[in-house]
């Protein structure tokens, strides 16, 4: 690894599959990955597996023999859950139960870090939103837990929350427990929603005088196909983006985010052979041009070939 980078926590996204955490650890390793962030199911449901206690145990052993910190590895709450909208009682209060019980997940699993899309003030002010959320979390956090949710910055799409420094600390001045809220930063997100990112270290000065950067949880570290300020939200490969190859770096090594796990979610790469799509994730790839600080134009193409001939 880059001598800039032998003290960072790098690693991608990756499938909670039928081997759970275990299958978390191999793809990492397969990855070249030193951390991972997964959904302990999929991301648009609430259906989970039970926690197989013999694999977690397999897990525990495999993160000591291969060196994963447990407190940099971040699991990520599904993106139905939605605290924002408390028009319909009953659907917000299952959403706070279920929030809940992603954290008893956690617990179990030994992971600390829950991300969450703050939520989406559909037909109503974003005020009344901010206050939804805002019950809701204290709700969720009446109970003792040593988890911290992490609230992601968002893109602005629609009439999302949390696109900006001021809504994020609506929320969290209202908090009771601020000891459990931290935060995650996505770079594609923030570029998205108007943030030059050419200028982060501006950003990450205005965010330390709000909260500290102690309060930075996780980053995750994706290119974005859109102009800044577009809010849409569709991330790009490593590099491949408007945000670009040296801007994405710079973030990465900055000293001040050296404890930060960076986290991609970058889209897999889409190869078609006449009725038949396979998708190919590209981490492996993209985390080598992180560690070796140089750009592979090529990128799509190695990956394609990579996976094909494997």
């Amino acid at each position: 690894m880059n001598k800039d980078l032998d003290v960072m926590y790098l690693g991608s996204h990756v499938s909670f599959n039928e081997k759970q955490l275990v299958g978390c650890i191999e793809q990492s390793i397969l990855y070249g990955a030193n951390t991972f962030m997964f959904y302990s199911g999929a991301p648009q449901n609430t259906i989970r597996r039970k926690i197989d206690l013999d694999l977690l145990e397999d897990a525990k052993k495999m993160m000591k023999d291969y060196q994963f910190n447990s407190e940099k590895i971040i699991c990520h709450a599904p993106y139905i859950i939605n605290l924002a909208n408390k028009k319909d009682l009953e659907k917000w209060q299952f959403y706070c139960d279920f929030l809940r019980k992603e954290i008893e997940r956690c617990e179990m699993l030994g992971i600390s870090n829950l991300v969450l899309h703050p939520g989406t003030a559909t037909g109503m002010e974003k005020i009344e939103a901010i206050a939804n959320i805002i019950e809701g979390l204290n709700k969720v956090l009446e109970n003792n837990t040593t988890v911290r949710i992490l609230l992601e910055t968002m893109a602005g799409k629609g009439s999302e929350v949390g696109s900006n420094i001021e809504e994020l600390k609506q929320i969290y001045d209202g908090i009771n427990k601020k000891d459990n809220i931290m935060f995650c930063l996505d770079t594609c997100h923030l570029n998205d929603s108007g943030i030059d990112l050419s200028a982060f270290s501006i950003y990450l000065e205005q965010f330390e005088q709000v909260f500290g950067l102690s309060k930075i949880g996780c980053i995750h570290i994706n290119d974005s196909k859109n102009e800044i300020g577009a809010r849409k939200d569709r991330h790009a490969n490593f590099g491949m983006g408007t945000i670009g190859f040296e801007t994405l770096m710079n973030i990465i090594l900055d000293k001040r985010l050296r404890d930060v796990p960076f986290i991609l979610e970058t889209p897999y790469v889409k190869e078609f052979e006449s009725d038949k799509k396979r998708i190919y994730p590209p981490y492996k790839f993209e985390l080598e041009m992180i560690k070796n600080h140089h750009f592979n134009p090529n990128l799509l193409e190695n990956i394609r070939n990579y996976y094909e001939k494997s």
